[in-house]
């Protein structure tokens, strides 16, 4: 959902380099504010299909940008910030690529002038890249993270953070060695570990894959993400990523072990206590919009008919009970699905009520 135009902090002009996922939808949610979006890049289709769906218009010679925001792949995110602060030097240049101290650093070694530069960070994807699957409201509510220095300029600082206000994010403060560790565990690792558990889905059988249930779809989702960016970034932070990996090995050793001989004295304990730790450790993410509130869930049970999930979307709104978040999974083999929404705890025992009074086959 973009921002009201009433709430737009930005002025002037907004120069973005790169119309894929991030500078699509950055160009889209600035543009229904009115903010004028100047697209630029080296691929003329993916420019003008960014321009086709609303994100921006081309550049042009006479175009002054208060601010540059790079949306590079990670491999050649320096090179395209050295060049746009030759460019354009009064601009304010920052970049959106996932790892920031080997970009600083490849930069202060070439004797770039950095004063207008501010490295950032929005924590904010999709699995599937390019402008197609832009979102104008892709920001909202996520993490933004800017990584400045002792000589950064107020005014600058204040430009950054005004841009990641606008897209509806929430400005983080870190340095680009603390960012790099921090994404390391919070973001490059479940990568990782996503991808290797997917890749034992390929020797599985017909049956096996029949029985997938959201359990293994939620632990996969973002194995689908496309390997020549993620080994841009895992190169780039590889350090940082070892670490956590390593730890991560550490863990699935004990794990192992436990289960090779469950009847060994502690095996039991171990096994308990892994799994408690990964309670301990889901607990402390934060929830919608960065809050650390806790949610419950109940499911639904609709008919695979048309018309059914739209019905039951107007009876919950009709109830007044707001939705945290809502997924949708086929039961297969069954002509029915499962609807799962995430609400207030406080709210279940209406919900389930309610919905049961009208019908609806409801489970907590």
């Amino acid at each position: 959902m973009a921002q009201s135009a009433n709430a737009v902090r930005l002025s002037g002009t907004v120069r973005v380099v790169g119309a894929g996922l991030l500078g699509s939808s950055i160009g889209l949610a600035l543009t229904s504010q009115g903010v004028d979006v100047v697209l630029a890049g080296s691929s003329p289709t993916t420019l003008k299909l960014a321009v086709d769906l609303g994100a921006g218009r081309l550049a042009r010679a006479d175009d002054d940008p208060r601010v540059i925001v790079v949306c590079a792949p990670p491999d050649v995110t320096a090179d395209v910030i050295a060049r746009e602060l030759a460019d354009f030097p009064d601009a304010v240049v920052t970049d959106v690529a996932s790892v920031k101290l080997e970009i600083f650093n490849d930069l202060v070694a070439r004797g770039v002038d950095l004063t207008n530069y501010i490295g950032s960070h929005p924590l904010a994807g999709r699995e599937k890249g390019g402008a197609i699957s832009a979102q104008g409201d892709l920001f909202v509510g996520r993490p933004w993270v800017i990584c400045r220095d002792e000589e950064t300029p107020a005014w600058a600082l204040s430009l950054v953070e005004d841009l990641a206000a606008d897209l509806g994010a929430v400005v983080i403060e870190m340095g680009p060695d603390e960012h790099d560790a921090a994404v390391a565990l919070v973001s490059h690792v479940p990568q990782v570990i996503s991808s290797l558990l997917a890749k034992q889905l390929e020797s599985a059988s017909d049956n096996a894959i029949s029985l997938a249930g959201q359990g293994v779809r939620d632990t996969t989702r973002i194995a689908a993400s496309a390997p020549e960016l993620w080994i841009q970034i895992l190169s780039a932070n590889a350090e940082n990523v070892v670490g956590v990996l390593e730890s991560f090995r550490g863990d699935l050793d004990a794990m192992i072990q436990a289960l090779t001989d469950v009847d060994a004295a502690g095996a039991r304990t171990t096994i308990m206590t892994e799994l408690a730790a990964g309670n301990s450790g889901v607990s402390r993410l934060p929830g919608k919009h960065g809050s650390k509130r806790t949610y419950a869930s109940i499911t639904v049970l609709v008919d695979d008919k048309p018309g059914q999930i739209a019905r039951l979307l107007t009876e919950v709104g009709e109830l007044g009970i707001n939705l945290e978040d809502m997924r949708l999974e086929h039961v297969e083999g069954a002509q029915m699905g499962l609807v799962e929404f995430t609400v207030l705890p406080e709210v279940v025992a209406r919900a389930v009520s309610e919905l049961d009074a009208r019908g609806w086959r409801v489970h907590q």
